[in-house]
């Protein structure tokens, strides 16, 4: 049995390549074919277009992908949602769509764009949320470089955005959001059934989730009196709460934890003045909860 994944091709392939090497699956690409290979011989690999992804895993072409929400949604197409990754381009967290006039434009919300020229990548996105607020307007779909039509090719914009730097690079201002997203595993009907790919694409997720878990994170480890627990463990900000051993010496403990990184550089202080000792701090390549 082989499954069939989908990479996303693009703005999100290194990002995506990247949190598969941390999850301990690296992904061998070629610049000359769409092909790649893995380091488990039963997942094979297609690079794709996020904005395609969909459409292949709901005809089976593959077993499941990477692809955002927003792909997804804008599709309509009938596929499984597995598992969320909180990622993008250039950050660890989701990216929204919005709806975005030129600054010195009399346009203040979407009402206000009522019979007016609308550009963008998500159409049917798009329609829907002019339809909900009852505001006609004319969607056109935009081959890329969205953020420079308005004013002269159109009055607005629905363009995605994790920053807005580049929105006010072009001197837009952002009038709403429009639908926010993230990278999601999404997954085959058909091969969700079948327990052995359903069970490869839950592995998948499971060992993806638990790198993203231990991004900005580090393990300690520290040994302590009986008597001075109570003030280590105060100091403590656990993920959980800390695993606490006894060793050889009965008058002493072991405390093992996971910290956010940043962190560190104030609790380790505090913990050597509560007492502790031997403490170590490493770093984490998964944390499965």
């Amino acid at each position: 049995m082989k499954l069939r994944l989908g990479i996303p091709k693009g703005s999100l392939q290194e990002a995506t390549l990247q949190l598969f090497t941390r999850a301990g699956l690296r992904v061998y690409t070629n610049a000359r074919s769409y092909f790649a290979s893995t380091g488990d011989p039963e997942i094979e690999c297609m690079l794709i277009r996020a904005q395609e992804m969909a459409r292949y895993v709901e005809h089976g072409a593959l077993d499941a992908g990477l692809t955002g929400i927003d792909w997804v949604v804008e599709s309509g197409l009938d596929v499984i949602p597995v598992a969320d990754l909180i990622y993008a381009k250039q950050s660890r967290g989701k990216v929204r769509w919005v709806l975005a006039a030129p600054e010195d434009s009399p346009f203040k919300r979407a009402e206000d764009l009522a019979g007016k020229i609308i550009a963008t990548e998500l159409v049917n996105v798009t329609r829907n949320y002019f339809r909900a607020k009852n505001v006609d307007v004319q969607v056109e779909f935009s081959w890329g470089a969205t953020e420079v039509k308005p004013p002269m090719l159109a009055d607005a914009i629905v363009e995605v955005t994790e920053t807005g730097s580049s929105l006010r690079a072009n001197r837009l201002r952002i009038l709403d959001t429009v639908l926010e997203s993230n990278t999601q595993i999404i997954a085959n009907r058909s091969a969700w059934v079948d327990s052995e790919r359903r069970r490869k694409i839950e592995n998948l997720a499971l060992m993806l989730r638990g790198a993203m878990e231990a991004q900005d994170r580090v393990g300690l480890m520290l040994n302590v009196r009986k008597e001075n627990l109570s003030g280590v463990l105060a100091v403590l900000p656990a993920l959980q709460n800390p695993t606490i051993s006894t060793l050889s010496d009965s008058d002493w403990v072991a405390v093992n934890t996971v910290i956010e990184e940043a962190e560190a550089w104030q609790v380790i202080p505090r913990l050597k003045a509560a007492q502790a000792q031997g403490i170590v701090e490493y770093p984490l390549n998964k944390v499965v909860m």
